[in-house]
């Protein structure tokens, strides 16, 4: 799409424009492309996002691979045309895979000066530029600090501009609706929705019918919505602004039942199928916070489901009603991110040491303290890891991809389940609110997690007496009796525990001998996980990229421009980072170098030069954006070429 015309159908394209007539005898053609990639972009209060999230939704019952990358500001409501309260929504689509929401956009549309200027140093040279030119005022122009409009100043001339009078347009659509100007004008997004549901042929009755939905109680809302939209999309056929209209194929994916899916939504649905598989109820109890708010949200539309939702009044009091609910018989879940996960730790260290099953979902964001609330980070590894007192491991895993946070969550109730343990999942920002299509899986085909449940019902020590810390030989995990279970009545507490009784005990040598069996059940969970997970086409790459969590999509992506070029890389994706797989020692020990792209300061890295004493190479960033992907192409390119390790070393050594 890069470098395309908006009035001139475009050399190089992958395919002939196909001329076409619109209303009013002008000549469309239409040009068909394998991909794109779109940024919207304007004020926190233009809807960036509804209108990003509905163009997504049809594209992807287009048939269409996308990545999505909404962005938005921390502030509740920055003063309005400000730099601060921009917000930005993009998207790549494509007639095949795709595995990041792309580096640049190909097509940026600006709603006002504040989101021409916080983006158009990355839209690249030729790119098109569609801008709403009522919002170009003198007031809003010198709130961003421009001294005249780069509409008229020639300053936009290495774009393809497009000025439409947005906002003018729409309320002239809506001059009948019986809204007040104020009120029109808000439905400008739903235009511009229409003019680029045009552009690239996209489906238009899901929306229709969302809107009806949405604003089902306020009809005059639903039905101007609806006007905007029409309006916007009869627009793009009738205008000479626009003489060309693009076409994607839907990529070719593996049969089944799709639906677009955020990693949040995904998460929360793995919970309620967790919950189902284990014959468990669901419990979660939480205390809302960016950006992992919307697991609560989601969950608390499930109580068909066996799902019981508690907003608590703090992080605290959110993971102690969860513990409790372990305790219990529940299935018991907390939702945070970083901030919270500091303020459960004590409870955490009370589940690791009272060996009750827990789930604790991080959806990390940028750091530290309040940091940055929006913005994605991967800097809690080693607070997950090591952020509690005493000696208190916890199996941490992470996701992969929005789709994958179903997976992930359903694993960390297998794992809490059979070991009886509390279990982080890290998540992240990118994840959370980023969405992709998904392949909807057949219920049947999840795993079982019923037989880890495996309540004591009846006396297990030798003389008839219940002994709570009386372990599976097998996983170490200790027996599980719900309060109230006749005869198996038990301490419970942080105080240390007696082997097998459970008693409360000061004894030296049971501390120690407990310290190590809680860290070999931690342990002994890599034996129930699969291999690493390696990408090496052909087996005899000299030089790795390892990753975990969300930089698997730009790794992946990076990998294949790298083998494009010719040249051999290969890919490690961790799931599993305590215990590590069982194997990763010996895989890591194959390749001559191995990289190690992070968005934190090399905490997976330092873990892996410590447990294997490989010279791991960090290239990390803390931008509270994901990674490009040819940036790391670059970073993997100069490692290959040069054979230089300082190539690699980005921020840190």
């Amino acid at each position: 799409m890069t470098g395309t015309n908006p009035t001139v159908a475009p050399s190089g394209s992958s395919g002939a424009p196909v001329p076409g007539s619109a209303p009013g005898g002008l000549v469309k053609s239409v040009v068909e492309l394998d991909r794109v990639v779109i940024r919207l972009a304007g004020d926190s209060g233009d809807g960036m996002q509804l209108t990003g999230n509905r163009f997504t939704s049809e594209t992807a019952s287009f048939g269409n691979d996308l990545k999505t990358l909404p962005n938005f500001p921390a502030e509740i409501r920055a003063p309005t045309g400000t730099l601060p309260g921009v917000s930005s929504f993009q998207l790549q689509f494509a007639d095949h895979d795709v595995m990041t929401p792309g580096d640049a956009p190909d097509v940026l549309v600006a709603m006002n000066p504040a989101a021409l200027k916080a983006n158009l140093a990355e839209l690249p040279g030729g790119g098109l530029l569609i801008v709403d030119s009522d919002e170009f005022t003198p007031r809003n122009l010198a709130k961003v600090g421009y001294a005249t409009s780069p509409l008229e100043d020639g300053s936009l001339e290495g774009w393809q501009t497009v000025s439409v009078p947005l906002t003018s347009m729409t309320t002239d659509a809506l001059k009948d609706s019986g809204l007040g100007k104020k009120e029109a004008e808000r439905s400008k997004n739903m235009f511009t929705l229409g003019l680029l549901s045009w552009m690239y042929h996209r489906p238009t009755e899901g929306t229709v019918r969302f809107l009806e939905r949405q604003f089902r109680r306020k009809p005059e809302i639903a039905a101007a919505n609806i006007a905007a939209f029409r309006a916007g999309y009869n627009y793009g056929e009738t205008t000479e602004a626009f003489a060309v209209s693009y076409e994607i194929k839907p990529a070719p994916m593996k049969p089944g039942r799709y639906r677009n899916i955020s990693g949040n939504q995904a998460l929360a649905l793995g919970l309620v199928a967790a919950g189902q598989r284990s014959g468990l109820p669901l419990f979660l109890g939480a205390y809302p916070i960016t950006p992992a708010s919307d697991i609560l949200h989601e969950l608390s539309r499930h109580k068909a489901f066996g799902v019981r939702t508690f907003q608590a009044e703090d992080e605290i009091a959110g993971i102690g009603a969860a513990l409790g609910a372990s305790f219990g018989g529940a299935l018991g879940v907390t939702t945070t991110s970083g901030p919270g996960v500091a303020l459960k730790a004590e409870t955490i260290g009370l589940a690791v040491i009272t060996e009750l099953p827990l789930v604790i979902v991080d959806v990390q964001r940028g750091g530290p303290s309040t940091g940055l609330p929006t913005k994605t980070e991967q800097s809690d590894l080693l607070q997950a890891m090591f952020g509690r007192n005493g000696e208190a491991p916890v199996p941490v895993i992470a996701p992969r991809s929005p789709g994958d946070c179903f997976d992930a969550a359903v694993e960390a109730a297998r794992i809490a389940l059979a070991y009886r343990t509390p279990v982080m999942l890290l998540s992240d920002g990118y994840l959370a609110n980023g969405a992709e299509p998904w392949a909807i899986p057949d219920a049947a085909s999840l795993p079982d997690l019923a037989p880890a449940v495996g309540f004591a019902t009846e006396p297990n020590g030798e003389d008839g007496e219940f002994l709570p810390y009386l372990r599976d030989p097998e996983t170490l995990a200790r027996a599980w009796a719900i309060p109230g279970t006749a005869g198996m009545q038990h301490r419970i507490g942080g105080l240390e525990k007696a082997d097998r009784t459970g008693n409360i005990s000061y004894d030296p040598a049971n501390h120690d001998f407990m310290t190590r069996t809680r860290q070999a059940k931690i342990d002994g969970i890599a034996a129930s996980i699969p291999p690493t997970d390696v990408d090496d086409p052909d087996g005899d790459a000299r030089v790795a990229v390892i990753g975990w969590g969300s930089t698997y999509g730009p790794i992946g992506a990076a990998c294949r421009r790298i083998r494009g070029s010719g040249r051999k890389v290969a890919q490690i994706h961790l799931r599993h980072i305590n215990p590590f797989p069982a194997d990763l020692g010996e895989v890591l020990a194959r390749y001559d170098r191995v990289i190690c792209p992070e968005m934190n300061l090399g905490q997976l890295a330092l873990l892996l030069r410590a447990k294997y004493l490989v010279d791991v190479q960090s290239h990390t960033q803390v931008r509270g954006l994901p990674f490009r992907a040819a940036e790391l192409a670059a970073v993997i390119q100069d490692a290959i070429d040069t054979g230089n390790p300082a190539a690699v070393n980005g921020a840190v050594q």
